[in-house]
């Protein structure tokens, strides 16, 4: 019989604190060390006002879009501001109760869309690292409480929820390659480019302001990462284990591949390479933490480290675009490297149940057929959402600051505050 288990509940609670602590204080402090000092505050207060933000709409609305049964391309409105809760709140949760695939889970509701939560509030706060130094922040709460509702909630259910089209295709997407990654990246790429790049790109210095702040960000990114990737087993289990194992490899991973590659053609190993790999390790075994073994999580690490140290200098350099912070180049690029990686390594024996005793997602030719497909799905309707609702938000506030605010600075322009 179904009932709540105070050891997953406890976990799954830990892993949403984890997870919440990426966007505020992580995020923040790893941006807010890589961009200029004149706008050290502006990047640091867009984490935290979309915190806040995504926290209410996610309340009234959006898990309700993301997560109830509703059709197979999005929720219904069942659980608006919440409701429902009270009935529920103590009680065993079920995600797609009354379909097919129900998923019985051992925690309360409150748990699940709290754990939930958190990822849609760093999605688009991760999203904000591409157009920084630039963005008008009424464009930035105009834009991010659309894309949470038009473009995150319905890839949530496409993915996550058991009725969801992705989900009845089979995907695996353990904890948010496509939902968070890809989404994040394509969408952070597209706004860099209506955007358009930063006054003196590439003619003035735009290096880090304070590698050390980054640095703090980076190792809480790190550490709340396992959260991020172990909550998805849904309690303190064997999978989660092993995602707790996967992450830290793949992130070690990162690390060294960057570092050395760098090292190799720069001559130097620098701070803000290695930060950066074990980045792009981590978001690589984002989607594959529950379903590979330590041995492919290291190799997936450590082609992750190499491929976006590449997307972030070479492939950069040769397009021309302005991703400030690089959530294309290290989120989009090592989510699809992961999404793939997952389709072909996923090892079956840790998803078998007495109806799959074989698993219910095998690498091979077939599982990476349906990882392709999200992946597509992913980039054309993260793209073309994101561009149509940038336009919107241009004809209704505009998008960017003035030549002269940009000089002088989003944190005074903006805020009417500065860093000494």
């Amino acid at each position: 019989m179904q009932h709540v288990v105070p050891g997953d509940v406890a976990w799954v609670l830990v892993s949403t604190v984890l997870v919440l602590l990426m966007t505020v204080p992580g995020l923040a402090l790893f941006y807010a060390g890589m961009v200029r000092k004149k706008n050290v505050l502006a990047i640091m207060m867009q984490s935290f006002i979309l915190c806040a933000a995504m926290t209410v709409v996610w309340m009234i609305i959006g898990y309700s879009l993301a997560f109830t049964n509703g059709n197979a391309w999005l929720g219904d409105f069942s659980r608006l501001f919440l409701t429902g809760l009270a009935e529920t709140w103590d009680k065993p949760f079920t995600l797609g109760a009354g379909t097919a695939a129900a998923q019985p889970t051992t925690i309360p509701e409150s748990v699940f869309l709290m754990f939930q939560m958190a990822f849609a509030i760093i999605t688009p706060a991760v999203v904000t690292g591409s157009c920084a130094d630039r963005m008008k922040f009424s464009a930035l709460l105009v834009f991010f409480t659309l894309w949470s509702l038009v473009v995150y909630a319905p890839l949530a259910h496409w993915v996550w929820a058991p009725n969801g089209w992705l989900a009845h295709m089979g995907v695996a997407d353990f904890a948010g390659g496509t939902v968070v990654e890809i989404n994040c990246g394509i969408s952070g790429l597209v706004c860099a480019l209506m955007l358009g790049r930063r006054l003196g790109y590439g003619q003035e210095n735009m290096a880090p302001w304070n590698l050390s702040y980054a640095v703090i960000g980076a190792a809480l990114l790190w550490v709340g990462w396992i959260g991020f990737n172990s909550g998805g087993a849904m309690g303190a289990n064997g999978r989660a284990g092993l995602a707790v194992l996967a992450t830290q490899i793949s992130a070690a991973g990162g690390t060294l591949s960057w570092t050395l590659v760098e090292w190799f053609l720069r001559g130097k190993p620098s701070v803000l390479g290695a930060i950066s790999g074990a980045v792009a390790g981590l978001v690589a075994i984002t989607p594959a933490a529950g379903f590979v073994l330590p041995g492919i999580a290291l190799g997936i690490g450590l082609v992750a480290g190499v491929v976006c140290f590449w997307a972030t200098t070479s492939l950069k350099a040769t397009l021309g675009y302005d991703d400030s912070l690089d959530a294309f180049g290290v989120h989009g690029v090592g989510g699809i490297i992961g999404t793939l990686a997952t389709g072909w390594f996923a090892f079956g024996p840790l998803t078998a149940t007495p109806a799959t005793p074989a698993g219910a997602y095998i690498g091979g030719p077939h599982l990476l057929g349906i990882q392709a497909v999200a992946v597509a799905a992913t980039i054309l309707w993260c793209g073309a959402a994101s561009w149509v609702l940038l336009k919107i938000t241009d004809l209704a506030v505009g998008l960017r600051v003035t030549r002269d605010q940009e000089r002088e600075g989003l944190d005074i322009v903006l805020h009417g505050e500065q860093v000494f």
